[in-house]
């Protein structure tokens, strides 16, 4: 990853940012935190400014965070809680629970959302909650927007600076981004667990 990505940026420029970080809303094998500081590197050193490279990553990112917005809006908090009652066994995740999501996305929810935006590994599942309570797509789009520029724009000035230090950042950045997902698979593997002893009992 260390030479295909350099590489893939200084040859498709603000192109590749946008593929990268839209990448990341599907498969997050290219961590933002790594591809915009390595961008932000790459344009001290090229044509491309800070600026073009914060957007395009922006966009790249707004691109698939609409996308599960408009899947989760389609899918429905009906029909979403039925599929949660028939296999929440499976998703560890229970009726009751969504109700509580609801009721605590429909009062804080523009804050989850612009919050939600620069923490690794939530910025894209926020997304599903806000599409799955119908929150007004304007107010998630300027939401999301402000977000995701914050985001972008400070990680990719961060890699302005680094210089020759970005190694810094993939060495710290990559093992705080897995290790956060692999926290969130082992929290659901232990409810999981937990789920089929009780049943057990019962």
């Amino acid at each position: 990853m260390a030479d295909f990505l350099p590489d893939f940026i200084r040859g498709h420029g603000y192109l590749a940012v946008f593929l990268l970080m839209w990448v990341e809303t599907i498969l997050p094998i290219f961590p933002s935190e790594l591809v915009m500081p390595l961008s932000g590197l790459i344009a001290t050193q090229t044509k491309m400014s800070l600026a073009g490279v914060a957007l395009s990553g922006a966009a790249g990112s707004m691109t698939g965070s609409v996308t599960w917005y408009w899947a989760a809006r389609a899918l429905g908090y009906d029909r979403f809680k039925g599929l949660v009652t028939r296999y929440g066994r499976i998703t560890t995740v229970s009726a009751h629970e969504v109700e509580w999501l609801e009721r605590w996305f429909n009062r804080i929810g523009p804050v989850l959302v612009l919050v939600g935006r620069v923490v690794p590994a939530v910025r894209t599942a926020i997304s599903i909650p806000a599409g799955l309570v119908a929150m007004p797509f304007g107010r998630f789009l300027i939401l999301s927007a402000i977000g995701t520029l914050i985001s972008t724009g400070v990680l990719t000035w961060l890699g302005s600076l680094l210089g020759d230090h970005y190694k810094a950042i993939e060495h710290y950045a990559g093992p705080v981004s897995t290790g956060i997902v692999a926290a969130a698979f082992l929290l659901w593997l232990t409810r999981l667990v937990l789920q089929l002893v009780r049943t057990k009992r019962g």
